[in-house]
């Protein structure tokens, strides 16, 4: 069995998921572009939550998501409690106004941007574990079938194997 088959499936936390998670320091924000490209690495933050309190909720329930496992809607029943608790409308958009298209969208956004990045840096810090690259010396590119639109270039990529300290890998 290919070695990309037995990557943990996205319901199991790995020790290396919730540490790249837990180092983030809170910070809090206007908007969604007040941090760019990697500050994100180090930062936790959810646009426009500008409490202390409510980023410590909001983080609280990312981690509690991470650490046990639940999907997003066990997430957004979180969410609807924590905005409630300290009446936040920041999230609701331009108007002001709480949707269940608006709550869909943005409680989508902010779990799973959360859970998919916590996951590719801890999945890096395994691949670049030193017993594992002498074991497997070799990383191959696997395109993911769940993308809706994929990208011809990205689908090209499939199968693509080269040693870990390609400058592709660096890239992609």
């Amino acid at each position: 069995m290919p070695v990309y088959e037995e990557l943990p499936p996205w319901n199991k936390t790995f020790a290396e998921q919730l540490a790249f998670f837990k180092r983030k320091l809170n910070l809090p924000t206007e908007a969604w572009n007040d941090i760019m490209r990697q500050a994100h690495d180090k930062a936790f933050m959810v646009a426009g939550a500008q409490s202390a309190d409510l980023l410590v909720d909001l983080r609280g329930a990312i981690t509690k998501a991470i650490e046990s496992g639940t999907g997003i809607e066990a997430f957004r029943k979180d969410f609807k409690q924590i905005v409630a608790k300290h009446g936040w409308t920041g999230w609701t958009g331009w108007t002001g106004e709480e949707s269940a298209a608006r709550t869909a969208w943005r409680t989508k956004v902010i779990y799973q941007t959360n859970m998919s990045t916590s996951y590719a840096a801890g999945r890096w810090q395994q691949l670049n574990d030193p017993e594992l690259l002498k074991a497997m010396p070799y990383w191959q590119y696997k395109h993911s079938d769940s993308v809706v639109y994929p990208r011809p270039l990205h689908q090209s990529w499939d199968g693509l194997t080269l040693p870990p300290d390609h400058s592709f890998w660096k890239e992609h």
